[in-house]
């Protein structure tokens, strides 16, 4: 994965992009290539907080690449085969990546992203009937549904985990890209329909590039959704050649763990 861009923020963003705290955070966007046409990871730190507790929502996301299971072997990263030439994997903070060994294809590697759902046709009918994704796989016998917007991007994987689902304390949503004039669409749809909106329709604005318009949704299990005025975001989110060192420089300047450490101090768990 490259480094596409890197943001600093001196306060908690009003989307809460960042989760629900209230300070000096960053994101780092990761993928395979842009983001115009590849999945990709926005990885967001909170200065302040050491650790997070993962809960059920997030499970995974799988990927095709034969490299990258080369590279952990040769790390001695500790990979668990799950079915045949798909092995687990899990990211210093407890993330589940689901790595194909096999060679990584042309187009994006990122195959799919899982979520937990409570109930699978309440969840399905939200993502098909109310967002319009097609349903392209479903398995009342496992409990899982495959759903996605076209057949050349990312999949969205519902996957049943046998009661309520825990959000934890991480907290992330997932974002699409729309034409500007589709928004208030949305909005209007989740009103009429009594659908939960966490961010009416608002603007936000990034120093020095592009102020983008978003809607932000949960689905019935509180799954958050962030719809983004596309022609705008093409602006914001171009590749920045400058990304690793902007994202180097923050990590060199991060002092945080001494100045905890000198004051006798750790970093809150969220």
């Amino acid at each position: 994965l490259k480094v596409l861009r890197h943001e600093e923020f001196e306060e908690g963003c009003k989307a809460s992009c960042n989760g629900p705290y209230d300070g000096k955070w960053s994101k780092t966007m990761v993928g395979y290539g842009p983001e115009d046409n590849h999945f990709v990871a926005e990885l967001t730190y909170n200065y302040g907080i050491g650790e997070y507790r993962l809960g059920n929502d997030f499970l995974g996301i799988t990927l095709v690449s034969r490299q990258a299971v080369s590279n952990a072997k040769k790390m001695g990263w500790p990979l668990k085969e799950v079915t045949s030439g798909v092995f687990e994997a899990e990211a210093p903070g407890g993330y589940k990546f689901y790595l194909e060994d096999k060679e990584q294809l042309k187009q994006d590697p990122v195959l799919k992203v899982t979520l937990g759902v409570s109930d699978l046709q309440k969840s399905v009918s939200y993502w098909s009937g109310l967002l319009g994704m097609k349903i392209y796989e479903k398995d009342e016998e496992k409990q899982r549904a495959l759903l996605g917007y076209a057949d050349n991007q990312c999949k969205l994987e519902l996957k049943a985990v046998g009661g309520a689902v825990d959000h934890g304390t991480a907290f992330g949503r997932i974002a699409f890209s729309c034409a500007k004039e589709e928004l208030p669409n949305i909005e209007a749809l989740m009103k009429k329909e009594n659908q939960k909106i966490l961010t009416p329709l608002v603007s936000l604005d990034t120093p020095g590039k592009a102020t983008v318009q978003v809607v932000i949704l949960a689905d019935p299990d509180g799954h958050e959704i962030c719809f983004v005025g596309d022609e705008a975001f093409r602006e914001l989110s171009k590749v920045d050649p400058n990304g690793d060192k902007l994202l180097d420089d923050a990590m060199a300047a991060d002092k945080s763990d001494k100045w905890f450490a000198e004051h006798n101090m750790k970093k809150i768990a969220a």
